[in-house]
């Protein structure tokens, strides 16, 4: 089949796939994954909290619960979930740095059941000298429930810790209800693939639990349970890893090394899961090797995709690169460490054209100031000489990425590191080359990574953390930035204030409450009694 054909195929396809996927997120009640939905758009559906009442007089904290641990993931959300012995509740899950996990009372901030995923003996991981993630590494990446799987429905997540000098990375499924292990878990995370890299021996690249954290928000698609793992800093040796579990059963699935043959390429996103249609996954790598030299395909002859924009899916049910991007300058830029790794990537809405036509696109930017859209069907590989992809706004942001871009009524919005909060908006499927609008304030590292709620196309808040010694939360319209609805420094005698933000933290939004983990609590914002 000629290649333009298969493009079209592939189109059609996701096209109908998206609507579908889309039409399902718009719905759903429950927030059981990153940035609610695996589009990672970050908007959630909401009814209660609109433009009116968001407000310093009418909106505000209702509490705050502690934790035994700093919170890196972002809460999640089930509403009516029976508990044993306590009756029903809407439930938000928590997970700490300490190895624990919650579950809490959404409406009141009551805690219902704590476990501990830690082993005989064990303490939560140090951070290696590293302070990406300190003091202590124990839970860090969002995990991701599915109340289909299991008596009662299931929630993933990955822990990290130590004994006797010894690190562990185990994957946990438990049950939503009690906390309970299910599937014969934990079960420890193991892997080799093919290759001569970093910490390779025997032909083999081997996955070293010591040399590596879970960052980046869990990804489950197709009922596989996907994890991709970061470096500790730029501590070599380390390669890219994707590894997969069957999410009815734990047992290993398939793994992806995507620099088998060279060093680095850690897949950390500042916290944003993998994003995901029906078939492909996408995501952002950091700074390694790029083999320059491409096969006939087009593909990295030795298979090194490091600082690239890539899609992941299964080949003859194994992991694959299907696709990629990667730009002109990419080796200057992984050696400036000025990578796309430090950000997440999105994928949009289909999107009409000019000319009628359906675009299937993702989005990302990293460290060097400029946004990336790719087509998903086609997403330009490499050319020494030119970037060939869908669009390109070259120093766009006024400042790096160390975030996750938030999507509402054809607009995108973006919080940089040192900048304004901006808005840019499509029309005819071509993203705008300015802001059209900003914030007022800017926001310190590592920027912000919004969310937005909204009740379709009406009462669209975007909600964003200023991330300062005392966090701020601040809510604006979403059609302008420049109007700032509330913030909880505006009440009187500090009533709204609720500690330091996670350090790549974003609102969690449903059911008129917005929730955001800190340094040791829980924090839940809501309309005042």
């Amino acid at each position: 089949m000629p290649v333009n054909s298969a493009h079209r195929l592939l189109k059609v396809g996701l096209i109908y796939l998206s609507v579908l996927i889309a039409g399902t997120f718009t719905h759903a009640q429950d927030v059981v994954t990153y940035h609610n939905d695996n589009g990672r758009t970050g908007q959630y559906r909401e009814t209660i909290l609109t433009t009116s009442n968001v407000n310093s007089s009418q909106f505000g904290l209702l509490f705050n619960t502690t934790l035994d641990g700093i919170v890196d993931a972002q809460p999640l959300y089930l509403s009516s979930v029976a508990i044993p012995g306590k009756g029903t509740h809407n439930v938000i899950y928590m997970v700490t740095e300490n190895d624990s996990v919650y579950a809490i009372d959404a409406d009141n901030g009551t805690i219902l059941w704590q476990v501990s995923v830690l082993g005989s003996g064990e303490v939560p991981s140090d951070d290696h000298g590293c302070s990406q993630i300190s003091p202590q590494i124990g839970i860090t990446a969002t995990p991701v429930i599915d109340r289909s799987i299991g008596p009662n429905g299931t929630i993933y997540l990955v822990s990290m810790s130590k004994k006797s000098g010894v690190y562990f990375q185990r994957i946990h499924a438990l049950d939503i209800t009690t906390g309970q292990e299910q599937f014969g878990g934990p079960r420890a995370v193991q892997a080799r693939y093919p290759g001569t890299g970093d910490n390779s021996h025997n032909g083999h690249v081997i996955f070293d639990p010591a040399q590596y954290a879970e960052r980046q928000g869990l990804l489950l698609l197709n009922h596989i349970l996907y994890t991709a793992w970061t470096s500790h800093c730029d501590a070599r040796p380390y390669t890219g890893w994707i590894i997969g579990y069957d999410s009815r059963t734990l047992a290993p699935f398939s793994v992806l090394n995507i620099t088998p043959n060279g060093i680095e390429s850690a897949i950390w996103q500042a916290g944003a899961g993998m994003a995901a249609d029906a078939n492909s996954m996408y995501f952002l790598a950091g700074n390694g090797t790029f083999d320059t030299t491409l096969n006939a395909n087009g593909f990295p002859v030795n298979g090194n995709f490091g600082n690239g924009f890539l899609r992941v899916g299964l080949k003859n049910n194994k992991l694959r690169v299907l696709d990629y991007f990667n730009m002109f300058n990419t080796v200057e830029e992984s050696d400036a460490d000025t990578d796309l790794g430090s950000g997440g990537a999105m994928l949009l809405p289909p999107l009409k054209d000019s000319q009628g036509n359906t675009e299937l696109l993702a989005i990302g930017a990293g460290k060097d100031n400029n946004i990336y859209i790719v087509d998903r069907t086609n997403m330009g590989k490499f050319d020494p000489d030119k970037n060939n992809i869908y669009q390109e706004i070259d120093d766009a942001l006024g400042g790096g990425i160390w975030s996750m871009p938030a999507y509402f009524n054809q607009s995108v919005y973006y919080g940089p590191v040192g900048n304004k909060l901006m808005q840019f908006k499509f029309t005819n499927a071509k993203l705008s080359t300015s802001p059209v609008s900003t914030t007022s304030n800017t926001f310190t590292y590592p920027g912000t990574t919004p969310a937005v709620s909204a009740n379709g196309k009406a009462n669209g808040i975007v909600w964003a953390i200023e991330h300062t010694s005392t966090s701020v939360l601040h809510a604006y319209d979403a059609t302008s930035l420049s109007k700032e609805l509330y913030n909880s420094n505006q009440a009187a005698n500090s009533r709204d204030h609720f500690g330091t933000a996670s350090k790549f933290g974003t609102p969690m939004i449903t059911h008129g409450r917005v929730y955001v983990g800190t340094r040791n609590s829980v924090a839940a914002f809501g309309l005042l009694p």
